[in-house]
């Protein structure tokens, strides 16, 4: 019961309560956005490591770290990488968000200026660099994460 009455909080003033105006609402608000999808795929790529793995790694005798060293993190690692490409587009949405509402800098708070005040130019050079940046960083990611599953196949 008491789960379903703080899912009904609203985050962003309990996190401004908390955190204040500063840059570590900023970090709050991105954190809260990336860490869920990284902990989903990473909870989700453990679950569906082939059990046949772990086994003979203890047939062999591994340590527990070495079972997680040469078996689980070898297995997880695309699917965690996954993670991270989607928790990396959420995380900067988190951030904005909170560079929107509570921040006194940053390129939320330029966004909500220039809409403010309605600077249709300083609003669209801020979305093509936001653009930018979020598909270079998906790119590198996505490619990572194609170069680590080929590998994960090839083995």
């Amino acid at each position: 019961m008491l789960a379903k009455n703080l899912l009904r909080i609203p985050a962003v003033p309990v996190i401004l309560l908390l955190f204040g105006l500063g840059v570590s609402a900023k970090i709050a608000f991105g954190a809260i956005h990336g860490i869920i999808p990284v902990a989903l795929f990473a909870m989700n790529a453990v679950r569906n490591i082939r059990s046949v793995h772990v086994r003979a790694a203890r047939a062999m005798r591994l340590t527990p770290f070495q079972i997680a060293t040469y078996v689980l993190v070898p297995a997880t690692l695309p699917e965690i990488v996954a993670g991270f490409r989607v928790g990396f587009a959420l995380t900067l949405l988190g951030t904005l968000i909170g560079e929107m509402f509570a921040s006194q800098r940053g390129i939320g708070y330029m966004l909500v200026r220039a809409m403010e005040t309605g600077d249709t130019g300083t609003v669209m050079a801020l979305a093509l660099l936001l653009v930018v940046l979020a598909t270079a960083a998906s790119a590198a990611l996505l490619a990572l994460d194609r170069r680590l599953r080929r590998h994960a196949l090839a083995s």
